[in-house]
C-alpha cells in the first residue's frame, strides 16, 4: 500500500513524504494555507483515503490530494486557533472541534462532514492559570454515539456532554489535587467486549482510568508508575479496544521521552523500544485504520519514529523538523506534486 506521511509542524505548517520517508516536500505558496503557517491538528477524513483535515492558527482546511494542495474552509472556525479534531465512528458525518490560544478556547461541531460548524454552549474562561489562555487539547466521541462527547482543556477541566455540545457536565471535580482546575492533555473511550466501557483521561501529571461511566476514577501518577512526569498524549491502535500507548517526558520541552504500551486497556504498561533516544518531550502520534500497525510518533522538537509492528518497537527517521504538532498518514500518492518545496 502506498502511504503520504504528513507532520504538522508550528511555523511551517504541514510538510509530506510520499516515497516512505525518503523525500520531504513542503507546500507551496499562493494557498488558503500559508506555507509557514502553524498548524495544530491533523485528522484523516473517513470519506476519502486521500483527504486530511488541518486545524491551523486561523481556522480549518482540507486537502483532498494526500496534503498537496489545501483550501479553508469557510465557517464560523475563521479567525480560530483549532487545537482539535475529532469525528464519530458511528457516523462520520459527525464531527467536532476544539480551539484555544491565542483566540478563545471553545468546542464547535459539524454534522455534515466538516463541511459548516457551529459553535457549542462549552467556551472557556478568556483567562486561565497555568497557561494563560487555555487550549482545547482533547476531544473524542463515544464509537458508539456520536452525541457523547468529551474534552479536555490545558487547563480547564474534563468535560462530557451526552446530547452533541447543547449542554455540559464537568467531570474532574473530585480530583482533588488540582482543585477542581486539572490541566487535561488528552482523553480515550474503550468498549469492552464483555459491554463495559473504559474511560481515559490524561493530565499533564497522571492517567485516570474509570470503568463505570466516569463516575469513580482509580489514578495512575506518571513520575511514580513510568519514571517520567509530563504525561502528555495517548494513541489508540486502530481496530482495538485494549491496545493504546501513552508518550511522556520530563517536561515541556523537555530533554528526554518515552513510548509506553498496555494491552489491557490501561490496566499494565509496558516501555516500547526506540532505537535512538528522544530529544525533548514525546508529543504526538498518528494512526490510520487502513493499517492499525503502522504507527508514528514524535517529540516535540522535531524527531520523527515509526513503529511497523503496533507501537512495541520505534525507529527513528533521518529526517528532523522544527516542532511538531502531529502527525497522520493517508492512503495513496498524488499524480501532480504542486511544484512542491523540497526541504531535503
Amino acid at each position: 500500500m502506498s502511504k503520504t506521511l504528513i507532520v504538522a509542524t508550528d511555523g511551517q505548517a504541514v510538510m509530506r513524504s510520499h516515497d516512505d520517508g525518503k523525500s520531504w516536500y513542503r507546500i507551496n505558496i499562493r494557498q488558503d494555507l500559508e506555507y509557514d503557517d502553524r498548524v495544530r491538528c491533523l485528522l484523516v477524513d473517513p470519506a476519502n483515503p486521500e483527504a486530511v483535515f488541518a486545524g491551523a492558527e486561523k481556522g480549518l482546511f482540507y486537502s483532498e490530494d494526500c496534503g498537496v494542495h489545501w483550501r479553508r474552509i469557510d465557517c464560523a472556525l475563521n479567525g480560530y486557533a483549532v487545537w482539535k479534531l475529532a469525528v464519530s465512528e458511528s457516523d462520520p458525518r459527525v464531527m467536532y472541534a476544539g480551539t484555544g490560544a491565542p483566540s478563545r478556547s471553545a468546542l464547535f461541531r459539524s454534522i455534515d462532514g466538516g463541511q459548516t460548524w457551529e459553535k457549542t454552549t462549552l467556551e472557556m474562561p478568556e483567562f486561565c492559570e497555568g497557561v494563560n489562555r487555555p487550549r482545547m487539547l482533547a476531544v473524542v466521541v463515544d464509537p458508539h454515539d456520536p452525541k457523547d462527547v468529551w474534552a479536555g482543556v490545558e487547563e480547564g477541566g474534563l468535560w462530557r456532554s451526552r446530547d452533541g455540545g447543547d449542554t455540559w457536565d464537568r467531570i474532574d471535580t473530585t480530583w482533588s489535587e488540582f482543585g477542581g482546575n486539572s490541566d487535561l492533555h488528552d482523553i480515550m473511550i474503550l468498549p469492552q467486549d464483555d459491554g463495559s466501557t473504559v474511560h481515559l483521561a490524561l493530565t499533564v501529571i497522571a492517567l485516570y482510568r474509570s470503568t463505570d461511566d466516569g463516575k469513580t476514577w482509580d489514578r495512575t501518577p506518571a513520575k511514580a508508575a513510568w519514571g517520567l512526569r509530563y504525561s502528555r498524549v495517548m494513541l489508540r491502535k486502530p481496530g482495538s479496544a485494549t491496545q493504546i500507548a501513552v508518550g511522556i517526558g520530563d517536561g515541556t520541552p523537555g530533554t528526554t521521552a518515552a513510548i509506553l504500551t498496555s494491552d489491557d486497556a490501561g490496566l499494565t504498561w509496558t516501555h516500547a523500544a526506540l532505537d535512538k533516544p528522544s530529544n525533548s518531550c514525546m508529543w504526538a502520534f498518528g494512526s490510520n485504520p487502513a493499517d492499525p500497525d503502522f504507527l508514528l510518533a514524535a517529540s516535540k522538537f522535531g524527531y520523527l519514529y515509526r513503529s511497523t509492528d503496533g507501537g512495541r518497537n520505534w525507529t527513528k527517521e533521518w529526517r528532523e523538523f522544527n516542532e511538531i504538532t502531529d502527525l497522520a498518514w493517508v492512503e495513496g500518492v498524488p499524480q501532480d506534486l504542486g511544484l512542491p518545496h523540497v526541504t531535503n
